[in-house]
């Protein structure tokens, strides 16, 4: 028997599918009753491969079913099936042509396939947690070394030293983890080819700031709390300043930051401008925090690595 592939466009309503070798095309809703009965048909068909497209989330529940239940499921970039679309004379574009378009790219590309389950996410989220508790602690034993009696020094040395190992055994296990999906390596290698950008804010954008690509620049500005609040209340104009968000994210983009002011010449021409017009050095550090987290928002929505001319 042929292989078969298949492939989904999904709306907001409706899952348009097509099978191939066979042609056949079905429409299914896009609800619980809809994905089950996609589910069962899909399942007696064995596909080698369904692809899909990422739709702002719609595309969730029909994944994560037909995953599940150990069917072959890709996510690909819409631009990557566009082209392919583009390059086979296909330029008309309906629910059930992009259904079509899906099912002959799983065919002639077979696409890697990309694993859909939560756990992994929530796994990386906890290891990139535990690494930041870890490095508080050996903060604060740093600190308690400089006062400490000398009877007291060789215990805290050792709890340094065992510190140092734990984070740097997280560091390795974190790079494994992300090395070794798909899915999370699309994503680290596009955030990592921005100078300035390391694995650690990789890592913890990754596992903490999944909105990231998804918003705007102003929307995720505010949502990491690098977005500047006016203070005014009458004739009075108060300094604006930021507040809020997600702290863990600020203080690894703050480490990124000053290291992009020397090594990314966005950023470090950015940072130049803002001295020369008498900024603070405080407060030019913390707008290139927001110019190069725009940068990386725009990087994974537009799914381009980085290029300066």
């Amino acid at each position: 028997m042929k292989e078969v592939y298949a492939g989904i466009d999904v709306s907001r309503d409706f899952l348009d599918v097509m099978v191939l070798p066979t042609q056949e095309k079905r429409r299914y809703a896009n609800d619980e009753v809809g994905v089950s009965q996609l589910v069962v048909r899909l399942k007696k068909l064995s596909p080698v491969l369904i692809v899909l497209e990422p739709t702002g989330g719609l595309e969730a529940m029909v994944a994560a079913a037909l995953a599940a239940e150990g069917i072959k499921v890709a996510v690909v970039n819409a631009r990557q099936v566009r082209d392919y679309a583009r390059a086979t004379g296909k330029l008309a574009k309906t629910d059930k042509l992009d259904a079509q378009v899906m099912a002959e790219f799983a065919s002639a590309v077979k696409p890697q396939t990309r694993q859909l389950r939560d756990e992994e996410t929530e796994e990386i989220k906890a290891v990139v947690s535990r690494r930041r508790q870890l490095l508080e602690m050996l903060t604060a034993e740093k600190n308690r070394m400089a006062i400490a009696r000398k009877n007291m020094k060789p215990s805290i040395l050792t709890h340094i030293e065992w510190l140092k190992k734990e984070i740097a055994d997280l560091d390795r296990d974190l790079r494994q983890r992300i090395e070794g999906s798909p899915i999370w390596r699309v994503k680290d290698d596009l955030l990592q080819s921005i100078p300035g950008v390391g694995k650690v804010l990789s890592a913890t954008l990754l596992a903490e700031l999944p909105e990231l690509g998804k918003l705007n620049r102003r929307q995720i500005a505010a949502l990491v709390g690098v977005a500047p609040f006016n203070r005014d209340s009458g004739n009075m104009k108060g300094k604006r300043c930021v507040w809020g968000g997600r702290a863990s994210i600020r203080a690894a983009l703050y480490m990124a930051a000053l290291v992009s002011t020397r090594f990314n010449p966005v950023i470090s021409s950015f940072y130049q401008r803002l001295l020369a017009k008498g900024k603070a050095k405080k407060v030019a550090l913390v707008a290139c925090m927001r110019r190069l987290l725009t940068i990386m928002n725009a990087i994974l929505k537009h799914q381009r690595a980085w290029q300066h001319a």
